[in-house]
């Protein structure tokens, strides 16, 4: 196996039983916290390990740093041994949230030097839906060391800010439009935008059932959004790091590769009031 953006339910079926793979449930509700590990109790992908989007694909908050800061990178490769993951493994990511947590994980792992990590195209949905083998047993494995080597596939704040000024950066907001726009803001304190930031919604990269868009038109559809801009140049946010990831996938099954996460995102943002913000 070596899938590196998106597997086919009907191909992640076939590999179930490979030594080399591990499956990650990511399932999870931005309102309803706790909702993604009850769902993996009721019934999961045989062999998942269920990964939590609030504890185990981000860090301690300190108010500063926003909703779903970065953990530690020592402490998330800790946490991908403990879970049976070491450099050999292929690792599957799966959610039901048209793969936004899935890509976060996708994202982390491209982040600590792993390049065999995909997401299961269509996610929960598409397994249910292909009558597909569902277990209710924990996964279990052995603890493996995990060695990794960070890429700086991530920025901070400050050269955010910084962006304000050079303009050598595109920021790309993966949130709602409404959003966006400072029309409405449920869940941060502060509606809108950080200046110069252009708007994708994660969720334009689906088609209607679910799965992702050909390469093509992924392609397409970033190029008319970036102006020729390089996709080095570009910087992926949302509201806290994570259905950004999804633009930052979508990037890469297009071939445009190189875009950069930042993870303190809106809810980082705005936790300073001396910055500036947008509207419309």
């Amino acid at each position: 196996m070596n899938y590196t953006t998106l597997i086919s339910a009907a191909d992640l079926a076939k590999h179930l039983r490979d030594p080399e793979l591990v499956i990650f449930d990511c399932r999870h509700d931005l309102m309803k916290p706790g909702s993604g590990a009850r769902a993996y109790a009721v019934g999961h992908v045989p062999g998942a390990r269920f990964a939590d989007t609030d504890r185990d694909l981000a860090g301690p908050k300190n108010g500063q740093n926003g909703r779903h800061p970065l953990p530690e990178a020592n402490v998330f490769t800790e946490w991908l041994g403990r879970n049976g993951v070491d450099s050999s493994k292929q690792v599957i990511a799966y959610d039901n949230v048209g793969s936004s947590s899935a890509a976060r994980l996708w994202w982390m792992l491209q982040w600590v030097g792993h390049d065999r990590v995909a997401v299961l195209d269509g996610g929960w949905e598409a397994w249910i839906q292909a009558d597909l083998p569902v277990v209710t047993e924990p996964a279990t494995g052995t603890p493996l060391p995990f060695s990794g080597k960070l890429r700086n596939n991530w920025v901070g704040v400050g050269e955010v800010v910084r962006n304000l000024q050079t303009k050598e950066l595109v920021l790309v907001d993966a949130r709602a439009p409404e959003r966006y726009k400072g029309l409405t803001e449920p869940i941060d304190p502060v509606a809108g935008h950080i200046p110069g930031a252009r708007n994708r919604l994660y969720k334009d990269n689906l088609l209607p059932d679910g799965r992702f868009k050909s390469a093509d038109q992924l392609r397409q559809e970033f190029g008319a959004l970036l102006s020729g801009t390089a996709p080095e140049q570009t910087v992926h946010q949302c509201g806290s790091g994570v259905s950004a990831c999804h633009n930052l996938l979508a990037m890469e099954i297009a071939g445009l590769r190189g875009s950069r996460l930042y993870p303190g995102s809106w809810s980082e943002w705005v936790a300073d009031p001396s910055r500036p913000v947008a509207k419309e």
